[in-house]
């Protein structure tokens, strides 16, 4: 079993900001090949699923599903390291890609959003199905760690997964997009957004958005805040009634009470993207869920060892978690 140590960050890389940009700026993964799934969902839309170690898998194999961050994908620095040290450590790995991240447009006008459970329930229930034998993981980073925590409340004693890794969850929304609207954090609400409505501006050639959304391409280049972005299109083409009723009906923090299953979320105190408010009273935390909060850490960072060696704490710490439930 790896062993791993509470996290301190390394020297001279401390700050929030280092701690969340560097692997972004400095980390050159190895490619990783993967057998790419196309999944199909029940509205006619499709899943670009990547499986990793997949032609290993037998009924002894764990197979580890993994839940990216906004605007994420196999390309992310944090998804490529995980994998690789679960795949080098005789686990499965599949990410599931929401939709239209993967470089593949999805089929319809909506997209996916921090409480949107229902697909990969789907995709879960189809693992489960086709590899009954394998203990199943999973994990969510930034809003996929959001969604997987409100996915496991609502799915209670129901869970196929045995054991799950949360990390830098945004677990009250409202909170976040206030929180990353303000001073430096907005540089990160600015990148993110360019990526966003870039994916939205590209389904105004294929959709009737105008009609859909009574909002024109200038409306959407003129946004500025998650607020404003999800109010003008995650609310109203998910169904909901405002970006008050979404985030209030998609934040995890109001479900973490409700989950059965053995659960580790992981949080940096120094997150830029969000602050402490985030985090749930400690009544409503059950046994089997386990909170790690640490000084530092940034967002989805936790860069330890040395500059010039530095080690990637947080692939450690899921391993070993994981490894408890082997």
């Amino acid at each position: 079993m790896n062993k791993y140590e509470d996290f301190r960050p390394a020297k001279g890389l401390s700050n929030k900001h280092i701690q969340t940009l560097f692997s972004t700026i400095f980390r050159k993964n190895k490619h990783q090949e993967a057998d790419i799934e196309e999944f199909k969902l029940d509205d006619g839309d499709i899943l670009d699923c990547f499986w990793y170690g997949k032609e290993k898998i037998d009924k002894n194999k764990p197979i580890v599903i993994i839940f990216h961050g906004l605007a994420g994908s196999y390309k992310s620095p944090y998804i490529q390291g995980v994998i690789e040290n679960l795949v080098n450590n005789d686990f499965i790995c599949v990410l599931m890609h929401f939709r239209g991240c993967s470089g593949t447009p999805n089929y319809l006008a909506r997209s996916y959003h921090s409480g949107e459970t229902k697909d990969a329930k789907s995709f879960i229930n189809s693992i489960h199905k086709n590899y009954p034998k394998n203990k199943l993981f999973a994990i969510g980073y930034s809003i996929g760690g959001n969604m997987l925590l409100k996915l496991l409340g609502e799915l209670q004693d129901e869970s196929k997964i045995v054991a799950s890794v949360s990390v830098s969850a945004p677990m009250q929304l409202d909170i976040t997009a206030n929180s990353i609207n303000s001073g430096f954090s907005k540089f990160y609400q600015y990148h993110l957004l360019k990526s966003l409505k870039t994916t939205l501006l590209a389904k105004y050639k294929k959709h009737d958005m105008n009609h859909l959304l009574n909002k024109n391409e200038q409306d959407i280049k003129n946004i500025k805040t998650f607020w404003e972005f999800d109010n003008i299109y995650t609310a109203p083409i998910h169904g909901f009634n405002g970006v008050h009723d979404y985030y209030k009906k998609s934040s995890s923090r109001q479900y973490i009470k409700h989950i059965k299953s053995n659960t580790l979320i992981i949080h940096a105190l120094d997150d830029p993207f969000m602050n402490n408010d985030i985090l749930p009273q400690e009544i409503d935390v059950p046994k089997n869920v386990k909170i790690e909060t640490y000084a530092n850490g940034g967002h989805l960072g936790f860069i330890a060892g040395t500059i010039f060696k530095p080690k990637y704490w947080l692939e450690d710490r899921i391993l070993n978690y994981f490894q408890n439930y082997l």
